[in-house]
C-alpha cells in the first residue's frame, strides 16, 4: 500500500476511502513537521487544500513526490513552477463547486442590495416599531460585470439573467460563443456596471487586479463582490473608498489575510462579510473530497488524471 501525506483533515467518509487505498500520514497532527517528513522520504502522494498548498520546500523534503491532489479549485498556494520542474503532477477540484459558489454570489448580492443583514439587526434591536426601515435597491435592471467568465462565472451569469440583469464580462480574452458583452479593459467595464463580481483565481498575475482606480470607476453607486481570492483586491483602498462613499458597497467571502481582517469592515452597514464559505455545503465538499480520492487512485493505477492542472 502506498504512503499518502494528508496536510489537513477531510470528511470522515473520504478519509475512510483514502485509508482503504493508501497508508495515511496526518501532517497536521505532527508537532515536529521536519521530523515527520524525514521519516517519509519515499512518499509519492500528497493531498492538500487551496490554503495550505505545497511549497517548494515541502517538495524538497519529499524528493520522491510524484502527485499533489488539491482539495479546491485555487492552486495558487501550490508552487506550480517547482512542481513542473520536478515532474510532479497536480490536480484540483473544478466544476463540482461551481453551483455552490454561484449561489453564494447571488446570495451576497441580495444581502447587500436589500440590506438583509442590517435589516435583521434593525429588528433584533427593537427599532422597527419606532421607525420603518429605509428603502433599499434591487437587482432587476442592473448590469453585472463578471471578472473571470470561467466555470463559476458562467454559472453566476445564468443566475443573474434569471434576476433580469444585464451581463457583461472581462477576462484575458473574449469568449466568442458566449452571449455576453466582452470588455477588454477592466476599468472601462467598472465604469459601466452596477456590480463587479470577482471570481478569478489568485496568484501573481491577478494580485491587486481590482485596485483603487477600478473601484473608483465602479463609483458611489457601484458594488463589489469578491469570491475569488483576497489578493485580487487592494483591501486598504477598498476600505478607504467604502468609508468615504466613493465605493457604494462590498460583499466579501475572501480577505487579504484571512481569517484576520480590518475591524473597519465590521462597522460598515454597506458591507456584507462571509467566512470564505463559497463551496461550504455538505454536498459540494463531499464531491470535492471524492474527486481528490479519484485523482489519487487514478494516478496510482496509471490511469489518466480526471482534473489535471499540471
Amino acid at each position: 500500500m502506498e504512503d499518502l501525506i494528508v496536510t489537513g483533515p477531510m470528511l470522515a467518509n473520504v478519509m475512510a476511502d483514502l485509508e482503504q487505498n493508501f497508508r495515511i500520514h496526518k501532517y497536521w497532527e505532527a508537532d515536529d513537521k521536519q521530523q515527520f517528513l524525514a521519516q517519509l522520504p519515499d512518499t509519492q502522494f500528497l493531498a492538500t487544500d487551496g490554503h495550505t498548498g505545497c511549497s517548494e520546500q515541502l517538495m524538497d523534503a519529499l524528493p520522491k513526490l510524484k502527485m499533489i491532489a488539491c482539495f479546491g479549485v485555487g492552486v495558487d498556494a501550490i508552487d506550480l513552477s517547482a512542481a513542473k520542474k520536478r515532474d510532479i503532477r497536480v490536480t484540483n477540484t473544478p466544476d463540482v463547486l461551481s453551483d455552490a459558489v454561484a449561489e453564494l454570489a447571488i446570495g451576497l448580492m441580495l444581502a447587500l442590495s436589500r440590506k438583509i443583514v442590517d435589516a435583521d439587526s434593525y429588528i433584533r434591536q427593537g427599532r422597527w416599531p419606532v421607525k420603518g426601515y429605509p428603502l433599499a435597491t434591487e437587482l432587476t435592471g442592473k448590469t453585472i460585470g463578471i471578472l473571470g467568465l470561467g466555470r463559476i462565472g458562467k454559472e453566476i451569469a445564468g443566475r443573474a439573467q434569471a434576476f433580469k440583469m444585464k451581463v457583461v464580462y472581462h477576462g484575458r480574452s473574449e469568449k466568442r460563443f458566449e452571449p455576453y458583452t466582452y470588455y477588454g479593459d477592466l476599468e472601462e467595464m467598472a465604469r459601466d456596471v452596477d456590480w463587479l463580481i470577482a471570481v478569478v483565481p489568485g496568484g501573481d498575475s491577478t494580485e491587486g487586479l481590482v485596485d483603487r482606480n477600478i473601484m473608483k470607476a465602479l463609483g458611489s453607486e457601484g458594488r463589489l463582490v469578491n469570491l475569488g481570492r483576497g489578493s485580487l483586491v487592494d483591501e486598504t483602498a477598498m476600505i478607504e473608498l467604502l468609508q468615504s462613499g466613493e465605493l457604494g458597497g462590498a460583499a466579501l467571502d475572501v480577505f487579504e489575510n484571512e481569517p484576520e481582517m480590518s475591524q473597519a469592515l465590521w462597522s460598515m452597514s454597506n458591507v456584507v462579510l462571509s467566512p470564505h464559505m463559497g463551496s461550504a455545503t455538505t454536498k459540494t465538499r463531499w464531491a470535492m473530497a471524492d474527486l481528490v480520492v479519484r485523482n489519487l487512485i487514478a494516478f496510482r493505477d496509471h490511469l489518466p488524471l480526471i482534473t489535471p492542472v499540471v
